[in-house]
């Protein structure tokens, strides 16, 4: 029986770990994999219930910041470690945004759970009370902010409100004299992304994909065309789908482009006045995520495939008129990164840092250069980064939250293969009585 305290078990096996796989990514990179075992993480369950009493402590609202600090390099944050406890605890989080002054927030749940909004300031969680689901616009100023009644859109966060915007009512872009039904609840946010004017909102849902103004919503997908076709063709309008599986969407820095897709289709790209500028065909199988550059120059679009995927990249100059196939060889669509299945993404300076459905944040240069891996564990589902690019936070379905401080060295129990720490790790849990930081 290991005489060693629970702590340091810990520290050793999580250590031992995150080096020998770094070492074993760095061989693989340099030598090829075929002659590689991959690392397995020692037993440390049996530690698990030292390490919650540990952590709960170090919660109180009495404990110091040294303390804190000494309980992260005592009991190094890891994944690993908890896979026994995430089918019982982790949970989704469906949004996060990283406000100028440090602060977070997030949606604990996924958008389809009924979860909850709360800041994040410091150490202090507070809900936020009133608000379902948020998003904010490219350019940081307008946040829009959902419930039942409808979509606000603020200048700044806290400031005052300019818009008041109507959910759809479901019947926008459909065909007159069809026994279309409308919605009896609001669509369910996925994404609410205001224009950088604050005039507009771009609500992605799987009820449908519509911009909000106050003239009313108009509907980009399911297209109009595509129902109106159908019809054509004799379907019965009770068999026209108009739900939407993978549906995504971004604005560009400018407000002057918004592109939309979901699994059925291309990419499709509109312009500032929703009329449609270009449709792309995906790298893989179904379209799945999409994300203009900082300098909204460049558009990365992701397809999926299983947890696998493909993301090709377009300038926003070669846009107008582009209309590509599946899997096309057009050399303005190449290919800038193969494997990941895009869930979140954020882009800084000259290159895109995308999280996977394998827990991996992953950083390429737009001309597809690989740059930098990093672990977090479980899939990927919310990221944002600071204005100054120093700062990224992510979050997964493991219920974590997690602070990285960019460029600025890499600690021994890291997963990962650039300069980059993580500074705190917040612990939403199912079941817990408050969220914890680590």
């Amino acid at each position: 029986m290991d005489k060693q305290h629970p702590q340091q078990q810990w520290q050793q096996a999580v250590i031992t770990y995150a080096q020998a796989v770094n070492d074993y990514v760095a061989q693989g990179r340099a030598h090829g994999w075929d002659q590689l075992e991959e690392p397995r993480h020692p037993a440390t369950e049996h530690l698990l219930d030292a390490w919650r009493a540990a952590l709960r402590t170090v919660n109180q609202p009495a404990v110091e910041e040294h303390q804190r600090q000494a309980f992260r390099q005592a009991w190094p944050p890891a994944h690993a470690p908890l896979l026994p406890l995430l089918d019982t605890h982790g949970q989704g989080i469906a949004t996060l945004l990283l406000l100028d002054d440090g602060s977070l927030l997030a949606r604990i749940g996924m958008p389809h759970e009924k979860g909850q909004v709360v800041r994040i300031d410091g150490y202090s969680v507070t809900p936020i009370i009133g608000v379902e689901h948020f998003g904010r616009c490219p350019a940081r100023r307008f946040f829009a902010l959902a419930n039942a009644e409808g979509v606000r859109v603020t200048d700044g966060w806290g400031g005052p409100q300019v818009r008041r915007l109507a959910w759809p009512t479901g019947l926008e872009g459909l065909p007159k004299g069809y026994p279309f039904e409308p919605f009896d609840l609001p669509p369910v946010a996925t994404a609410l992304i205001p224009f950088p004017d604050g005039q507009q909102v771009l609500l992605v849902s799987d009820e449908g994909i519509f911009v909000l103004s106050e003239q009313g919503a108009s509907r980009l997908l399911p297209r109009q065309e595509q129902v109106e076709q159908a019809l054509a063709e004799g379907t019965d309008p009770d068999d026209i789908i108009l739900g939407l599986s993978m549906a995504h969407g971004a604005v560009s820095p400018d407000g002057k482009r918004v592109v939309v897709g979901e699994q059925a289709n291309r990419h499709q790209v509109l312009d500032h006045r929703l009329r449609p500028v270009a449709s792309i065909g995906p790298a893989s199988e179904y379209p799945h995520y999409a994300l203009f550059n900082r300098a909204g120059d460049q558009l990365l679009l992701n397809a999926c495939h299983f947890y696998s995927g493909a993301s090709l990249a377009v300038r926003v100059s070669d846009l107008e008129g582009l209309d590509t196939d599946y899997y096309s060889q057009d050399p303005r669509t190449p290919v800038v990164q193969e494997g990941a299945r895009v869930y979140a993404g954020v882009a800084r300076q000259d290159e895109y840092i995308v999280g996977d459905a394998y827990g991996y944040l992953r950083a390429f240069g737009e001309d597809g250069s690989e740059r930098w891996q990093h672990y977090l564990g479980s899939t990927i589902s919310a990221m944002d980064i600071s204005e100054d690019g120093r700062t990224l936070v992510a979050a997964s379905h493991a219920g974590f939250i997690s602070v990285i401080a960019l460029d600025r060295g890499r600690p021994d129990w890291q997963i990962g293969t650039g300069p980059h720490g993580e500074v705190r790790r917040w612990l939403f849990w199912r079941g817990g009585e408050k969220p914890l930081a680590w």
